[in-house]
Parts: structure tokens; C-alpha cells; sequence
């Protein structure tokens, strides 16, 4: 494993008040998509946690010797640390960090309320995981970057040249069971959905709005991609997700 992490990419934590929020980012990117929102929440007095993932921030070669067991692992462990100084926690998830707080959801039911930024909460069918396989089976051990889906021009997201395909077919397969645990979320929810994302589907929102058990308030981001809170409408964003914490975390 690499100690040279990539400029953006490094963790960010702010000792603030009693309540607490946990930011995090997505597949094969950095702490650098939900970097503005950790220092907007840290301006406004909570505790904030931006961990930077197992394996990402440094190079493919690391990511490639992590799977979704590490990521979760440093998910939840980033969670109960805020939990055990904090009152309330809420949690911001980006992608796959919208996937890892799902997660969390099901096995920490004390969380106070969730932000949801194109989430990815469900799979895409049998034959993504078969064209994953099959490319690994033939020695294939990458594929191009899912990075810097980002509609505003001269914006690049800080994230992998490539994506390791057994990293990625390790996210495939949880979640299917990430999409069997929405009815575990109880807790007030913000689904920010960009209205077109070259990276998941529409429908992932839609799973979420038909399964979770709490109430889910949508805003559609009709001028950005999947990287939305680097994008056109990361001021929408960042109003939306300051007013909604700051009326289900602060009471």
C-alpha cells in the first residue's frame, strides 16, 4: 500500500458540537466530492467525519486489494466513532457512499437522518456480474474510469484513470443486499437525483423513495451529472442539505 495520498483525497475530521455528521464519497473517487458540504457543516458547529475509503485516494494498485467488506468496515467504524462523542449522527453518502450508509442503516438503527446524492442502491442485473467475471477470467484486471461524470466544463473530479474490475464486481454483489436493507432506513431521508447520471440509473432513487421506512424528500438536480456536488448545481445541494440538517439533526 501507497502513504502518498492524491492532493483532495486526504480524510478531513472537525471536532465541533454535540451532533455529528458522516460524509461519504463514492466508488473509486475522494474525500474531494463531498469536501464543501464537510466544511459548511463544520462552519455551522457539528462534528464532522470525511474518511478516505480503504484503498482509494492513492492508487489502483491499492484499490485493487480491497473489496466491500474493507469499505464497510471503515464505514461503520467512521459512524460509531461520531456516534460515541455525538448525540445524533446523520450521514451524507455520494454513490457508493449512499450504498455504505444504507449499510449502516440496517446495523446502527440510531441514526438520526441520511442525505442521499445519486445513490447506488440497486443492481443492475446477473449480467453485469457475468461481464465482470468473464473480463477477469481473461486476465482483464481494469476497465476505463467511472470518474468525473461531471457536466460543468473544466471540472475534474479527483478519482482513478481506471476502475479494478474484482474491486467493483465486490460492490456488485453487496448490493443486492444493501437494496434488501432500504426498509431498514427509519429515519427522515434528502434524495438529491440528478435527472441524467451516466454512472447509475434513475431507478436507483426510485428504489429508495418505494422501500425506505422513512419519509424521503426529493429534489431533482436538472443541470448536472452523477459527480453532482462538483457540478452545476452544487449550490442547490448544499442549501438543501444545510436546511435539512438543520431541521432533523438540531432538535
Amino acid at each position: 500500500m501507497t502513504d502518498v495520498v492524491m492532493p483532495g483525497g486526504e480524510p478531513y475530521f472537525f471536532a465541533g458540537g454535540p451532533l455529528g455528521v458522516l460524509l461519504l464519497h463514492g466508488f473509486t473517487s475522494t474525500t474531494s466530492t463531498v469536501i464543501d458540504l464537510a466544511h459548511l457543516c463544520a462552519d455551522a458547529g457539528y462534528t464532522v467525519s470525511a474518511p478516505r475509503l480503504p484503498g482509494h485516494g492513492t492508487s489502483v494498485d491499492d484499490l485493487m486489494s480491497t473489496g466491500w467488506n474493507d469499505w464497510a468496515a471503515a464505514a461503520l467504524a467512521s459512524y460509531d466513532e461520531l456516534a460515541a462523542s455525538c448525540e445524533r449522527v446523520a450521514i451524507v453518502g455520494l454513490s457508493m457512499g449512499a450504498t455504505l450508509a444504507v449499510h449502516i442503516a440496517a446495523v446502527r438503527r440510531d441514526v438520526a437522518a441520511f442525505v442521499f446524492i445519486n445513490p447506488y442502491v440497486k443492481h443492475q442485473g446477473v449480467e453485469w456480474d457475468e461481464l465482470a467475471q468473464t473480463m477477469l477470467d481473461a486476465g482483464i484486471l481494469t476497465y476505463d474510469s467511472i470518474g468525473s461524470d461531471v457536466k460543468k466544463d473544466g471540472v475534474v473530479e479527483t478519482s482513478y484513470a481506471q476502475t479494478p474490475i474484482a474491486s467493483a464486481l465486490t460492490l456488485l454483489e453487496a448490493v443486492k443486499g444493501v437494496n434488501d436493507k432500504l426498509c431498514k432506513i427509519t429515519a427522515p431521508s434528502l434524495l438529491l437525483s440528478s435527472t441524467e447520471d451516466h454512472v447509475v440509473e434513475l431507478d436507483n432513487g426510485d428504489e429508495l423513495v418505494k422501500k425506505s421506512n422513512g419519509s424521503v424528500e426529493r429534489i431533482w438536480l436538472e443541470n448536472s451529472y452523477h459527480v453532482a456536488t462538483l457540478d452545476n448545481d452544487h449550490e442547490v445541494i448544499e442549501s438543501a442539505t444545510m436546511a435539512f440538517l438543520a431541521g432533523h439533526l438540531d432538535r
